[in-house]
């Protein structure tokens, strides 16, 4: 029975560590997630504008413009953004530590693919955050039966 040496990697005591940890599983599926939520945040604000003005209607009065509409528009972009910087980030990482591209791994390659969605989705959001403002800015009209 011929003895097998040991791999280069395990004699010298210096063992690679592992590319698919914990964390870079949990980095990957925050990308296609950040995604999700920025475009449902970013849709959430033209709910919160119908509901704004069919209560200023009811009112027959106009009300102050809702904050929870900035907060959303600004969300439904940051989280965009924040999904294309962790895809970079978990590439620098894979890269740095392990010497991996990022479609080497499958944790990478999910988060890789799925990226490209927000590429999409970030001028969605940009322009749904110019709603908001644009909406904040123009008010609404009241109808026929306020004075």
């Amino acid at each position: 029975m011929a003895a097998t040496s040991p791999s280069p990697a395990t004699s010298d005591g210096t063992a690679r560590p592992r590319a698919v940890t914990f964390g870079t599983v949990t980095a990957a599926l925050m990308v296609p997630l950040m995604i999700v939520a920025g475009v449902a945040t970013s849709l959430h604000t033209q709910e919160i504008q119908h509901e704004w003005a069919d209560r200023q209607r009811e009112a027959c009065r106009h009300l102050p413009f809702p904050m929870a509409e900035y907060a959303a528009g600004w969300g439904g972009a940051i989280l965009g953004v924040a999904a294309v910087a962790a895809r970079v980030l978990l590439a620098r990482r894979l890269r740095g530590r392990h010497g991996l591209r990022l479609g080497e791994t499958w944790p990478g390659l999910l988060a890789g693919t799925t990226v490209w969605f927000s590429v999409l989705a970030i001028p969605m959001e940009l322009i749904q955050l110019y709603v908001v403002y644009s909406a904040a800015a123009s008010g609404i009209k009241l109808g026929d039966g306020c004075y």
